[in-house]
């Protein structure tokens, strides 16, 4: 029976799902996931599968995946995380996220195999927040149908709830360190864990990697059967220069290059991506080569918000999800490229888990001041006065400046980009910050804020919204 959607009914529904085992804690286990999918009459199995690990560039690379497959007349299902705005941001059918009122009446389907899940306690935990919305996205990507899952881990690979599928291509995007916590302290423990995506009877398109990755990744390969598609051997980016809103790409496919394809997304990282995304459709097509004009059409339709994302000008205002030492450093050489800000003010926020010194220092090497705040969403966020302390200890106290909460933080970022005519803001360090500067930034509209105040005096919502 579906449950009537009402104003609060849809906020209730999700407070109640996050409510459940957060998604930065890992329950190492396949059980609950793979049971509540048997109860649903396998969804994760009613479509071909591209999944996607990696410690950077899954979200864009998937992104790229689901406009290339749309482009050539395929309906998509994506699933990615974490959200920046709205939870139903992580179920997007046809590069669109479902409805409320559809999220709400798939919650009300599958709840009753939820709870019949949960009373078996497998393992000793009842499913999980990221287990939950997992399940859910198959179920929706199962009921439209769709021609092909795009599937974004959440964390790891083996025992991410995202593997109960069975993917025809298995993508594994740059891997370096990052959750070290919990998936190991070297490049090698990480990519051990997440070359689980690689399966038997899969196609392995790796990207380029740390030695020590790309040994492990190609071993497990081998010792599974899984067929590799290499880049530099098999696909490759072969020239990039900048272009309006973007930049104009040369990538080699499965049978030669392809020309002319404008990105609209900054960097040299996002090219590379792109490279990687072309060779997982063409993987899934059987080595067959797209068609040039479905890879410019596919490409040119790409948003990948709150990377370099510019949300406002007078001053410009951009945001990245950058969250780690490999992640930060493609986004500062992105920005460094194609942009001038003078002065460049800092938004920054950082978990706790992260190594914050290390992301602090490389934002420091580009950004005239950091205006170092806190998010609200969680309490993994480093406190305001530890984070400025640090910030302090590395780019010097004198280009420190704190605010309590990150509107208060953009309305002073504002302020100081403002005193110099070519003065812009970068908000980075955190996913959650991203979301939440977003969601202050393009919900409001002019003169009714404090931030419009402050100088943000034009909305500017791109097209192509541009994290690695």
């Amino acid at each position: 029976m579906n449950m009537p959607h009402t104003p609060s009914s849809h906020e209730q529904i999700v407070e109640q799902l996050m409510g459940r085992w957060p998604e930065h804690r890992i329950a190492p286990s396949l059980g609950r996931v793979q049971a509540l999918c048997d109860l649903l009459g396998s969804p994760e199995k009613s479509a071909p599968v591209i999944q996607i690990a990696g410690t950077n560039g899954k979200g864009s690379t998937a992104i790229m995946i689901d406009a290339l497959l749309r482009a050539d007349g395929l309906r998509t299902g994506r699933f990615s995380s974490p959200h920046l705005m709205d939870v139903t941001e992580r179920i997007c059918i046809d590069g669109e996220p479902i409805s409320h009122e559809r999220f709400d009446e798939l919650w009300a389907d599958i709840r009753p195999y939820v709870e019949m899940v949960d009373a078996q306690q497998i393992d000793g935990v009842t499913m999980t927040f990221f287990e939950v919305i997992t399940c859910l996205a198959y179920a929706a990507f199962a009921d439209a149908p769709v021609d092909v899952m795009v599937i974004e881990v959440g964390l790891g690979g083996t025992w991410d709830a995202t593997s109960v599928c069975e993917p025809q291509v298995s993508v594994v995007c740059p891997v370096d360190l990052d959750h070290t916590h919990i998936l190991g302290d070297t490049i090698r423990d990480i990519a051990t864990e997440k070359a689980g995506i690689i399966k038997p009877g899969t196609t392995a398109v790796l990207a380029a990697q740390h030695p020590d990755a790309a040994e492990v990744l190609t071993e497990r390969a081998s010792d599974v059967g899984a067929r590799m598609v290499l880049e530099g051997r098999d696909f490759a980016l072969l020239e990039r220069v900048r272009a309006v809103g973007g930049q104009l790409l040369r990538l080699q496919g499965a049978e030669g290059p392809v020309g002319d394809v404008h990105l609209p997304l900054h960097g040299v990282h996002m090219a590379q991506n792109a490279a990687l995304a072309m060779a997982a459709v063409e993987a899934l097509l059987g080595g067959r080569a797209l068609n040039p004009e479905v890879v410019v059409d596919g490409f040119a339709a790409v948003e990948a918000p709150a990377r370099l994302e510019l949300v406002r000008t007078s001053p410009p205002v951009l945001l990245d999800t950058c969250h780690n030492p490999h992640g930060a450093r493609a986004t500062m050489a992105a920005f460094a490229e194609n942009f001038s800000f003078t002065p460049a003010i800092g938004v920054v926020a950082m978990m706790g888990d992260k190594d914050v010194d290390e992301v602090l220092r490389i934002l420091g090497e580009h950004l005239t001041t950091l205006v170092c705040t806190t998010v609200s969403s969680t309490d993994r966020g480093l406190g305001v006065e530890a984070l400025a302390e640090r910030a302090g200890g590395i780019v010097g106290e004198d280009r420190v400046r704190t605010a309590p909460d990150v509107a208060s933080a953009l309305e002073l970022a504002v302020a100081l980009a403002d005193e110099e005519p070519g003065g812009g803001v970068l908000v980075a360090g955190s996913v959650i910050l991203a979301g939440e500067a977003r969601t202050i930034l393009k919900s409001h509209e002019p003169r009714e804020t404090e931030l419009d105040r402050a100088s943000l005096r034009t909305p500017f919502d791109l097209d192509g919204d541009n994290q690695w």
